[in-house]
């Protein structure tokens, strides 16, 4: 198995250590907005989430005057999140509990459901409702949403809502906030949906108090997980005939077999369930009181397996074994098709094999979060992608690159996901002297103040969404298996695109600065975080406004003497200025100064070029060749603005050359300049047409 990705964290402890009250770091950051009506919660998988709506439902219960606590999940299986929690031992001042009649999670008809969560509204002494998504959509048709007042609704994955006219889950929040006076809380692990429907109108998400809470803090802050890593196992043929060897009996895993429509998919799922638990070893028995499988592998070990794919009434009973798993012992494995994805908690998982692409980012975060839990005794997790290698003699080839290449950039985005956060502070709103924390950038707001609006976007982690959006497009994707990407494109034409999508109520400063600030977040992480003077490495080369230096193991300027040949250096460069004050950010092999980094050198930034790098290293040369010629045989057509972008570059290719560039050679991106120029003919004949007419 190639491993794309492998971050390793400091187990600093931060994110497991409870306050006073009984909160970790993210419960204690969302309780501190408790007093919000509308309150979006975006942080990981394995973060607390289901707490942190505990402490804040009891507290608007309790102390604000509420009169009930809804809470909505995707799936029947998430609820179990929510059941009775004991929170007053910890420290806080009142219990989590919710009566089994208003617990509408477990087995019954949607009807009945229903009927019981109108009652529950009437009940004057019940304060606490868990159902579907589904469910509370229905019920929601059939009252008013003044019936609502006084009510908390809390909507777990808040990723499924969209302002889509088709999303009847968004309709409701509109009709929520504009005929109630409900409070809201939307949590997500991922504020982003993979299609073109934003999550919230700009005005109704303006409404909305946001806490982020970051997957690299998370993983950051834990006391045993150490190392996530993050990677794929090419097979040939069928599925299942690779699947023995990326199946690890020793580790606690989620297998989720490819959905039935998919091209990897055998159109059996049960057959495929049985040829899983064959290479597992020899089934012995099956439990009749919980369903789960008992499993001798060939090494004498019992593995204990839960089947969620066979849709039996057994599967109820494996559901509800699953929901009461206290240790690593109770369950070995798990084989789920659309379950045990969103909110699932298993924090024994060590290993998610997931069999096909996963073209949405949201689930690709939120399949590795069930393995990304911190639990005694386990120190590595692990995503493992199996996906059909591309043959470039198989009538098919073009349809697996693709595939191919979507899973690998979403997996490639983890990369960003897991990185330092970089956050931004205006110059004007800092006070003298005052500190500035790591990977923060300083804008210099001195000319031009720096809207309200823009700072909201980016102190909420606006600029991660963006990011993502920008990362899903398939023409910006292919670019990732491409050494000559060419960065202008992406950074000028395709990310302005996105952010006029994203936040149409920004003038075309606000949208500039927020591209600016987009780059910058991608640059730093793309090296690793921003660096300041005393952690650049010896020799390093540092870029001030028109100097360039080098620095000595105490990080001082070289002596210009003793400059190499050919090596341009400034004399006393940055010596007037208080060591350790500056941050810089790495561009190719150069440090910048992250105050003097302008627009110029912004859009020479390639988000692809870590990406590609890991690519070219883990990839096969001839698997790579495959993606990379069928990327560059199904471009898209030409665009005007990518046309106007490369234009420069064909004349300086001509120019050089001595003659335009060739649509049949073997250079990639001399192909990409013919058909620019080809583009640009074409329209220009056109014109002239035109004017003759």
């Amino acid at each position: 198995m190639a491993e794309l990705i492998k971050v390793e964290y400091a187990r600093n402890g931060k994110s497991a250590t409870s306050n006073a009250l009984g909160m970790r770091e993210m419960q204690a950051r969302a309780y501190e907005k408790r007093d919000s009506q509308y309150l979006l919660l975006k942080a990981p998988p394995a973060s607390g989430k289901s707490r942190a709506l505990m402490f804040l439902a009891l507290y608007k219960l309790h102390h604000l005057g509420l009169r009930k606590a809804i809470v909505a999940v995707p799936e029947m299986s998430i609820g179990a999140s929510f059941k009775n929690t004991d929170l007053t031992f910890h420290g806080f001042d009142a219990d989590w509990h919710v009566d089994d009649r208003y617990d509408l999670c477990r087995a019954g008809s949607d009807s009945g459901k229903v009927d019981t969560f109108c009652r529950f509204l009437d009940d004057p002494n019940a304060r606490t409702l868990v159902c579907t998504h589904a469910t509370l959509r229905y019920a929601f048709a059939k009252l008013k949403a003044s019936d609502f007042d006084g009510c908390l609704v809390a909507i777990d994955e808040f990723h499924h809502v969209s302002v889509d006219e088709g999303n009847r889950l968004g309709g409701l929040i509109d009709d929520l906030m504009r005929g109630s006076d409900a409070h809201i809380v939307a949590m997500t692990g991922s504020y982003f949906r993979g299609d073109a429907a934003p999550i919230l109108l700009p005005d109704d998400e303006a409404a909305f108090d946001k806490v982020t809470y970051t997957y690299y803090e998370q993983l950051n802050g834990y006391r045993y997980l150490k190392s996530l890593g993050i990677g794929y196992h090419f097979y040939q043929g069928g599925y299942l005939d690779a699947i023995r060897e990326v199946l690890d009996p020793n580790k606690k895993t989620i297998v989720h077999i490819p959905n039935v429509n998919s091209m990897e998919s055998t159109k059996d799922k049960y057959g495929e369930v049985d040829h899983i638990l064959d290479a597992l070893g020899e089934v012995e028995v099956q439990d009749s009181q919980t369903g789960i499988v008992t499993v001798r592998h060939p090494s004498g070990k019992v593995l204990k397996v839960a089947d969620l794919v066979t849709d039996t009434p057994v599967r109820r009973d494996v559901q509800e074994y699953l929901r009461n798993v206290e240790r690593p012992e109770d369950v070995d494995v798990i084989i789920a098709l659309g379950m045990a994805k969103e909110g699932f908690d298993w924090p024994y998982c060590e290993h998610v094999l997931t069999i096909g692409y996963r073209n949405s980012m949201t689930e690709i975060v939120q399949i590795i979060g069930r393995a990304t839990r911190d639990s005694e005794g386990k120190t590595h997790a692990q995503f493992t992608n199996l996906i059909a290698e591309p043959n470039a003699d198989d009538k098919d080839v073009k349809v697996s690159v693709n595939n191919l290449l979507k899973a690998i950039t979403v997996s490639l985005l983890m990369e960003q996901v897991l990185a330092p956060s970089v956050s931004f502070k205006p110059r004007s709103r800092m006070r003298p002297n005052e500190e500035v924390a790591p990977n923060t950038v300083i804008i210099d707001d001195t000319q031009k103040p720096v809207s309200d609006r823009v700072m909201g976007i980016l102190e909420s982690g606006g600029q991660e969404d963006i990011i993502a959006a920008l990362l899903q497009k398939p023409e910006v994707a292919a670019t990732a298996v491409k050494e000559d990407a060419e960065p202008e494109v992406i950074n000028q034409v395709e990310l302005p695109k996105i952010i006029e999508r994203m936040h149409p109520d920004l003038d075309e400063g606000e949208q500039e600065l927020l591209r600016e600030t987009v780059l910058t977040t991608i640059g730093a992480r793309s090296s690793g975080g921003l660096f300041s003077e005393e952690d650049l490495p010896d020799g390093a080369e540092i870029h001030e406004p028109n100097q360039v230096y080098k620095t000595d193991s105490d990080g001082q300027p070289v002596d210009p003497d003793q400059a190499p040949d050919g090596r341009e250096f400034a004399d006393n460069a940055g010596n007037d200025q208080v060591k350790g004050s500056r941050q810089f950010i790495k561009i190719g092999e150069k440090f910048v100064n992250i105050e003097h980094l302008n627009v110029d050198l912004i859009n020479q930034i390639n988000p692809f070029q870590g990406a590609y790098e890991i690519l070219s290293k883990a990839l096969t040369a001839p698997v790579l060749k495959v993606i990379q010629d069928t990327v560059v045989g199904n471009r898209t057509q030409m665009s005007e603005e990518e046309a106007v972008v490369l234009w420069p570059k064909i004349v300086a290719f001509t120019q050089e050359k001595g003659q335009p560039p060739s649509i049949h050679s073997d250079d990639h991106m001399e192909v990409r300049y013919a058909e620019a120029l080809a583009y640009i003919q074409k329209k220009k004949r056109e014109r002239m047409r035109g004017a003759s007419a």
